[in-house]
């Protein structure tokens, strides 16, 4: 019995060892403390920028040519043989391919847990085992490489003026040789140009007259124009080497080249040809704002800072311009600058948790006095910065994401300071000396605030298991905020305690301040700020000038009104929470409480889910760019298409024309598509025009989303192509929000299922749904030429001798390179431009057999015919996929549903089937994934608990009030009327479940030490029942001493994230500088991270309440039930009669 009492008191007298450490070797602490914020800031520094997180998934790409063959015979040829091999692959999760004519692309994608590099060796291994089933005659091997998603394209440099395309192109590609000189630039690409190219254009005619061929003028060429060396031999004993060096100097030398020499008069080049020194057939067209430009695509590397590359890239064109490698009157253009967005997101973030940390010390002012405020307040920095060394160490970009998970955690740094500090002020202020405070506050809450830091990390753990492309962009949420939750711990056990210990005094609200100390300190902190300024260090100059601010409205305004909210606010509400809390355990009562919570709990589900909200899988956002993509027949020209797309232009500067002000940029780039993340997006029948638009706070106010519907709607209906408007996605890429691929052997079937189901759907006319577009296109214009093999063995001629004719007349002969400088161009042998569009010319070519020409039209003829562009395979399977996107405004759930009616009643073919994939398929693997998170979080929270208390039924108070705190969110969003974001408000609910324990873990913990302090008062062992009064009376004690830290956790959480959920935007770094503080309402912020901050405000602020008035009422049902259980089994420990209550 003295061992247990023993045992009982030391665990009232607790003694937390690391704390004691901390305030024994202070100036160790406050070294500590310099260093964390120097390495902090450099960190921070460092980091570099993105928009979002970097995605790392194993991609491997395969890319094999094979000229002459149509998407048929390249999947039977190229793709099957290869998937074959890949099919035994550990760890793949999906292999697709796309057969084209003369090309196989096939994509792998892993598991996240495979690695990049093995991925890539591991399929590299599998292809070169396929190599023995590829044909022979491959031009080359199968390319393999890996897909890096860290690099896309940062910004498009338009270079234009009074110059002729050559001239053009001499100064893009200055350009290009300076940017990929650069560090952080991984690629640049030119778009709108000519590539230039030696053509020697054969009259078919002539050649036929000389009886030569293109295979004599290709050999001709390439024996002239070469550069040989022969050896070294000595000479007037010198050592020399032997070169040949006759590599053409110019276009006339080509042209002069001797063929053969026929009855001793030579046929030269120029006899049956026409040699130019001009351009490959144009592929693309550029245009800015209507005008003609070249476009440079630049290309960031992975892991580098995208502002850093952009500023880097903008200085190199300034560079060659002051050195005059560029000409003054080129007129060079950035648009799409991914720069501009990202440092407008990252300001408006920042500022967020500028805001949010003023909000957050403010309220902190208000219930504990200024120096105890700047003690709680230390937390913010002092744990950011120590999250911003590990975050760099750890190779984490600054992005997005990183940000909103330090405002998410804004006001959680400071719960557990809060807890520290206001428990020693109050021994503090109850007499104790103010290193005994320290040290007896900091031990009675340190392994409660340790637990509850814990079960909010495991309320964040199982997110780092979320695997595939949203799990990598959402993983680095879970990993800020545990690094900052963390990090926040250790300042506020390790670091905070040495300086309270040091620094806190007893701030007597009553007493007036001292106006002479106080404007001799405004005027310090205004000198040092405006030193700063001068020095242009705008942030550390404007928080000196803020403080100098608060000092003079501390007074005349705040020290009056935090004296009002102390002595008299605060004093109401714990007499009101005490009177109410008292009602509550009393009689009845807690048993109506709890039965009521739970009916409102079943209420609040019914009356958010009865309404029917929009379900959606990630936020919607007012787009910073559209795309407007159109579509010709396959087989149109390029010429055609562009003045096609002129039309389109046209309607678009129509519909945009009252929106001039808030358009940044309107590029068009004809003969290129939008595509997929693999798909070719080079084709001549398509163009792309990008419209950019400023930042939200210069738009007015006006929707960018209002506007794309306009463009939509003007576009509808226009005849003769297909019309796609679409916004930049914003999150990770989960491909169309309606995407059925439909899978089976037979082409033609599959064909035939897929105009079915776009009948069935067209003929439904369901509102929402852009255009349905099908994977191929089954009309590409061909000219087949059948081959009568009997005639052609006749004449000793094979079917690759007569294929070979036709590549040669188009396609062209390879006959070698043209030097000029260091740069080197292809000359390509071919017919006449006017000859290869003249069929009678094709099919009338003359193919050469030992002396004898055969004319093509006498072993062939030919038929006109459409056929498909391509041949998708999924997982080995034939595919056509069925895709839309979603208008504006509308639920592609909803569609989705209805498209699953239409398609349940379809009689499908035996070994045919289809699926939803594309984002339909990511939105319920993220579902089942969530769902699976929050219940191992829950898991792990019980376990965390469970081991902290000792017990189950502790626990099980908690989680119930974590369970109840989705009132909050459902009744919250049922009355705002808010879309449920799938991904967002999912994370957000178990954000909260890891927050809501941290109250309820430190007033649980707190009534059993005043519990355990009772008994010891009234002489009790430690499992006796207290009697009911003094039972009710312990605790209210315990909620009326924790209703303050309770409150302010709460209310410093809830003020984080309320300028982030209303779209509250400033701009603190020019407030001062400039006396404009860019204020604004909205932005892509509050549209992206409203839903996820909504839910954990509604949430909190209920359980709050829960925590406050609930987890006391459920500890005593579980009070009364454990003592009828215990007297019903005769269990009930022996007391003294007088101690004896009924329960």
């Amino acid at each position: 019995m003295a061992k247990e009492k023993e045992a009982n008191i030391q665990n009232i007298h607790r003694k937390f060892k690391p704390t004691y450490l901390s305030l024994k070797n202070k100036t160790t602490v406050y070294i500590i403390t310099g260093l964390l914020v120097f390495f902090g800031i450099f960190s921070y520094q460092q980091m570099p920028r993105e928009l979002m997180p970097e995605v790392v998934i194993p991609y491997i790409f395969i890319q094999t040519t094979h000229p002459g063959n149509s998407p048929e015979e390249i999947e039977n040829l190229i793709t099957r043989p290869i998937e074959k091999e890949l099919k035994g692959m550990q760890g793949i999760k999906k292999v697709t391919s796309a057969s084209y004519q003369d090309v196989s692309i096939i994509t792998v994608e892993f598991n996240t847990n495979i690695s990049i590099n093995q991925a890539l060796q591991d399929t590299k291994d599998q292809v070169d085992k396929a190599k023995s089933e590829l044909p022979d005659n491959l031009e080359s091997d199968p390319l393999v490489m890996d897909i890096n998603f860290s690099e896309f394209p940062i910004m498009n440099v338009n270079i234009s003026g009074e110059y002729n395309m050559h001239d053009l192109k001499e100064y893009a590609e200055t350009l290009q040789d300076e940017f990929e000189s650069l560090r952080e630039i991984s690629d640049v690409n030119i778009r709108g140009v000519e590539e230039r190219e030696i053509q020697i254009n054969v009259d078919p005619y002539k050649l036929d007259a000389v009886g030569l061929t293109f295979e004599d003028i290709a050999m001709a060429v390439q024996f002239e124009n070469i550069t040989i060396g022969a050896g070294e031999f000595t000479s007037d004993d010198t050592r020399r080497i032997i070169r040949t060096v006759a590599d053409y100097e110019n276009v006339a030398q080509i042209s002069n080249t001797i063929i053969k020499v026929n009855m001793g008069k030579p046929v030269y080049i120029r006899d049956v040809a026409t040699v130019i020194d001009g351009y490959k057939e144009q592929a693309t067209i550029a245009r800015l704002n209507d005008k003609p430009v070249v476009t440079l695509s630049v290309t960031k590397k992975a892991g580098e800072n995208i502002l850093e590359a952009s500023d880097k890239v903008k200085q190199a064109i300034i560079d060659q311009k002051e050195k005059g490698y560029l000409p003054a009157g080129l007129e060079i253009i950035t648009t799409d600058d991914l720069s501009f967005y990202i440092r407008d997101e990252i300001q408006n973030l920042e500022n967020s948790i500028i805001l949010g940390m003023f909000l957050v010390i403010f309220i902190l002012f208000m219930f504990m006095g200024f120096r105890n405020a700047l003690f709680s307040g230390l937390a913010i920095p002092m744990s950011m910065f120590l999250s911003f060394i590990i975050l760099q160490q750890a190779g984490v970009t600054l992005n997005n994401m990183v940000l909103y998970s330090l405002i998410l955690a804004l006001g959680m740094l400071v719960d557990n300071a809060i807890v520290v500090v206001e428990n020693v002020y109050r021994l503090y202020n109850a007499g104790y000396s103010l290193l005994s405070a320290t040290k007896k506050g900091v031990s009675e809450i340190a392994y409660p605030i340790i637990a509850s830091t814990l079960t909010t990390l495991a309320a964040f753990f199982p997110l780092l298991m979320w695997e595939g492309i949203v799990g990598q962009f959402m993983s680095v949420l879970p990993k800020t905020l545990i690094v900052v939750l963390a990090s926040s711990l250790f300042v506020a056990l390790i670091l905070n305690p040495a300086f309270v210990a040091s620094f806190m005094k007893i701030d007597d609200i009553n007493v007036r301040i001292n106006w002479k100390k106080s404007l001799k300190n405004a005027g310090i902190f205004a000198a040092v700020a405006a030193l700063f300024y001068f020095a242009r260090i705008w942030l550390l100059g404007n928080i000196l000038m803020t403080v100098t601010i608060f000092i003079l409205l501390n007074l005349v305004l705040l020290r009056p009104l935090a004296r009002w909210f102390q002595t008299k606010f605060l004093v109401w509400l714990e007499n009101f929470y005490t009177r109410q809390l008292r009602h509550a355990l009393t009689g009845y009562w807690p048993v109506v409480y709890f039965m009521g919570t739970v009916l409102l709990l079943i209420f609040s589900m019914v009356f958010y889910f009865s309404s029917n909200p929009k379900v959606v899988f990630f936020p919607e956002t007012d787009p910073q760019t559209v795309f407007v993509t159109m579509e010709l027949p396959v087989g149109t020209s390029l010429e055609k298409t562009d003045n096609v797309s002129r039309e389109v232009e046209q309607i678009i500067k129509e519909t945009l024309k009252p929106f001039d002000h808030i358009v940044k940029s309107v590029t068009t780039n004809v003969g290129v598509g939008k595509g997929g993340a693999f798909e070719n997006e080079t084709s001549p029948n398509k163009s792309l025009t990008s419209i950019s638009f400023f930042e939200y706070k210069f738009r007015e106010g006006i929707s960018t989303a209002k506007i794309m519907q306009q463009i939509t709607q003007n576009l509808d209906g226009f005849v003769g192509a297909k019309i796609f408007v679409e916004k930049a996605e914003e999150g990770p890429p989960t491909g169309p929000p309606v995407n059925v691929d439909i899978s089976g052997d037979e082409f033609d079937e599959l064909i035939r299922i897929s105009d079915d189901f776009v009948k069935l759907i067209e003929d439904d006319h369901i509102p929402g749904i852009d255009e349905l577009r099908l994977s191929i296109d089954i009309n590409q214009p061909e000219m087949i030429v059948k081959v009568d093999r009997e005639k052609a063995r006749l004449y000793e001629l094979s079917t690759q001798e007569i294929a070979m004719a036709f590549r040669n007349a188009l396609y062209g002969y390879d006959a070698g390179e043209f030097k000029d400088g260091e740069d080197e161009y292809d000359i390509f042998v071919r017919l006449d431009e006017q000859y290869r569009n003249d069929v009678s010319t094709l099919m009338n070519q003359k193919v050469v057999v030992e002396g004898n020409k055969i004319p093509v039209s006498s072993v062939a003829g030919f038929e006109y015919s459409t056929t498909y562009d391509k041949i998708s395979r999924i997982d080995n399977k034939r595919t056509i996929t069925i895709s839309s996107n979603v208008v504006e405004g509308y639920n592609a759930n909803q569609i989705n549903q209805r498209i699953r009616q239409l398609l349940n009643d379809y009689k499908m073919p035996d070994g045919y089937t289809y699926e939803f994939t594309g984002e339909q398929q990511e939105q319920d693997e993220s579902s089942e994934f969530l769902f699976f998170a929050l219940l191992v979080a829950v898991a792990l929270i019980m376990i965390i608990l469970v081991t902290q208390f000792n017990s189950l039924i502790r626990p099980l108070i908690i989680v119930a009030t974590v369970i109840f705190s989705t009132i909050g969110v459902f009744l919250g969003l049922g009355i705002f009327k808010m879309e449920f974001v799938i991904i967002m408000t999912g994370i957000g609910i178990i954000s909260l479940a890891g927050i809501v324990v941290n109250n309820g873990i430190v007033l649980i913990d707190y009534i059993d030490l005043v519990r355990q302090r009772k008994r010891e008062e009234l002489g009790l062992p430690e499992k006796a029942f207290l009697p009911k009064k003094v039972q009710r009376e312990v605790l209210v004690e315990a909620g009326r001493t924790r209703l303050r830290p309770v409150l302010l956790t709460a209310i410093t959480t809830v003020l984080g994230l309320v300028p982030l959920a209303i779209g509250f935007n400033f701009n603190f770094f020019t407030l001062y500088s400039r006396f404009d503080p860019q204020i604004s309402i909205g932005g892509e912020s509050v549209a992206f991270w409203g839903p996820m901050s909504w839910t954990v405000i509604f949430g909190l602020s209920f359980a709050t309440f829960l925590t406050l008035l609930l987890s006391p009422i459920m500890y005593l049902l579980t009070i009364r039930i454990n003592y009828r259980i215990k007297k019903w089994t005769g269990n009930l420990p022996e007391i003294k009669k007088e101690n004896e209550g009924k329960q």
